[in-house]
């Protein structure tokens, strides 16, 4: 039988946290402003949006640390177990003197307001801390998930070309050895059940564990890296109690390579996945650079992305597109079934009170197909897609013998364009067959009109990609033009 413990334990800087009257809603960031006066990591969006709250989370992989980006506002209190969150107080020197992450932007007039600049610098930190030397396009993705309205991004990036020092002989590099044995000696093997009142928070002590929770807590709200979770707490208000908290998981983690595809655990996240994906998949590399910011990357999970459902969901039209399956666990007993079979309805999907989303596999595509995968959201990066599509042709000859076109944004569920897919399909790869899919979408979809955009310009941009691809796989340069009215 699983032993359980009554609190969570983790490391804050330097000082070790046992807390045992956790909510299933508190975050990190009031944990840190409210609670422990480390006012540095600022309040803004609330939601993983604009980078002031970034704080570092260290964890142990194998042997040694990973430390991490995230959003300490949607960044749950649940998940921090056997986890060392970093500040950006604990970069002082001993006198006080500053980090040469801090003392870059100083020297290069990059630090604005004061607002948001500690974010910036939990960011630089943690790309310094893995690559001493990036370049501007590095730079530029590891800000993705801050934003600035002040100095402008020039200073900040001349800033992080310059930071001197190695991240050999950093802080955090210094106590990593004894980091590890803090948090390996808090660690017990042991379930963690909470309750306060009526709010229950359960970390599960392995994958089996997670199974027999969910059976006796169907109904349970499961919670990977809380990137879509979070907002349900600090927009939505809603209670997600009981929660239980899967990101610490290693048996999620697993991502296995085989000349037929890739199989990949539910718990892994984009970041853990792009050097895999831009080696199997390179025509999603860009698009995979596009699902958030860094923190979001770092904190969401591909497996949460799926299990959630939504409509607009980065992941599953390319997914879906290369002919990717899930595979759902209940207890010990497992069934896989087409990604595309997993959406029912709106907010509605294949999955049985205490089924959870444990693996998706990834065929790799077939020798010579033509795939892709666009976004269109109002912000390049960093921003929710109003279409996003993921696109698999295989030819024989010059006549088109598999076509897979998915789209997400355009109907209640992420769903295949089965109208656009049968007018390609043994017609030759040309102008005028792309030109009938393009007038096929209208069957396939019924877009609804919002904020993010109207119906009739999600029908457009629907066609417009379709043709998109089409001329890159025939050679030709696209340029993206931008109307005006």
């Amino acid at each position: 039988m699983t032993a359980v413990r009554n609190e969570i334990r983790f490391l804050l800087n330097d000082r070790e946290e046992r807390l045992s009257a956790i909510r299933s809603s508190d975050n990190l960031l009031d944990h840190l402003r409210l609670s422990r006066r480390l006012r540095g990591t600022k309040e803004g969006c609330a939601e993983g949006d604009c980078g002031a709250c970034t704080v570092l989370v260290g964890r142990r992989v194998g042997e040694g640390l990973v430390y991490e980006p995230v959003n300490a506002c949607i960044r749950l209190m649940g998940s921090l177990d056997l986890t060392h969150v970093v500040t950006v107080e604990h970069l002082a020197g001993a006198n006080g003197e500053l980090h040469p992450v801090q003392q870059a932007l100083v020297d290069h007039h990059g630090s604005q307001c004061g607002f948001c600049t500690p974010g910036f610098v939990m960011s630089l930190y943690g790309l310094w801390m893995r690559n001493s030397r990036p370049s501007v396009a590095e730079i530029e993705e590891a800000l993705q998930g801050n934003l600035c309205r002040c100095t402008g991004y020039q200073p900040i990036i001349e800033a992080a070309r310059s930071i001197e020092g190695s991240p050999a002989e950093d802080k955090l590099a210094a106590e990593r050895a004894d980091v590890l044995a803090r948090l390996a000696a808090m660690d017990d093997g042991a379930r963690v059940e909470i309750r306060t009142g009526e709010d229950e928070v359960i970390v599960p002590a392995s994958v089996d564990d997670l199974a027999e929770v969910l059976a006796s807590r169907p109904k349970a709200t499961v919670v990977a890296g809380s990137t879509d979770v979070g907002l349900w707490i600090t927009k939505l208000m809603r209670n997600i109690s009981p929660a239980v908290f899967i990101a610490h998981l290693s048996g999620l983690k697993g991502v296995e390579v085989t000349p037929e595809g890739v199989t990949i655990g539910a718990g892994v996240s984009y970041d853990e996945f792009q050097s895999v994906l831009d080696a199997e998949f390179p025509h999603l590399s860009e698009y995979w650079r596009r699902i958030g910011g860094w923190q979001v990357r770092a904190m969401g999970t591909v497996g949460g992305n799926v299990a959630n459902g939504s409509p607009i969901g980065d992941t599953p039209p390319a997914l879906i597109a290369l002919g990717a399956t899930v595979t759902l666990r209940k207890g010990a007993e497992r069934r896989t079934l087409p990604l595309e079979a997993y959406f029912i309805a709106y907010g509605k999907q294949d999955r049985e009170p205490g089924e959870f989303v444990e693996a998706l596999h990834v065929p790799k595509p077939a020798a010579g197909s033509l795939d892709a995968a666009y976004k269109v959201s109002k912000r390049r990066e960093e921003d929710i897609s109003a279409v996003a599509c993921g696109f698999h042709v295989e030819l024989d000859g010059n006549r088109v013998k598999v076509a897979r076109l998915a789209y997400g944004g355009m109907a209640a569920t992420p769903k295949r364009a089965a109208a656009a897919e049968a007018a390609l399909i043994g017609r030759p790869w040309a102008l005028d067959t792309v030109a009938a899919a393009e007038a096929a979408i209208v069957q396939d979809f019924q877009p609804l009109s919002d904020w993010r955009a109207s119906a009739g310009y999600r029908a457009r941009v629907a066609a417009n990609l379709l043709r998109r691809f089409y001329l890159e796989t025939a050679g030709e340069t696209v340029r993206l033009v931008r109307e005006t009215a």
